[in-house]
């Protein structure tokens, strides 16, 4: 999956516009990422992606920043040495395209603030 462009609310993969927050698996999209906390990803949001054993996530915290990644998330990762990088969403699109290229890759895009 090819992220092609990022805008406040709207990120393009594979020439189909998504306008909800999406996780990136390497051959699929899902639409509609909610989180149990809204602005904060806590353990239950990142199940799907624990089973799925990337070696990266690469997580995009919205235009400004605003979603935060509780710290028994992060140890989850840790856990399943699983690396996380966690930027901005423009940053992490650029990221995620970059590290997609040598390394099991997921991302999961918040697209607002």
């Amino acid at each position: 999956m090819q992220i092609e462009g990022y805008s406040f609310g709207c990120i393009k993969i594979d020439s189909k516009k998504y306008r909800s927050d999406v996780i990136v698996f390497p051959e699929k999209v899902r639409e509609n990422w909610w989180r149990k906390s809204g602005h904060l990803v806590v353990e239950v949001d990142i199940e799907e992606i624990l089973e799925y054993k990337p070696e990266v996530l690469v997580i995009g915290t919205g235009a400004y920043g605003c979603m935060k990644v509780d710290e028994s998330a992060r140890n989850k990762l840790e856990l399943y040495g699983i690396e996380c990088v966690i930027r901005p969403t423009l940053e992490a699109v650029k990221e995620y395209n970059r590290l997609k290229e040598d390394k099991k890759t997921v991302g999961a895009f918040h697209l607002t603030c």
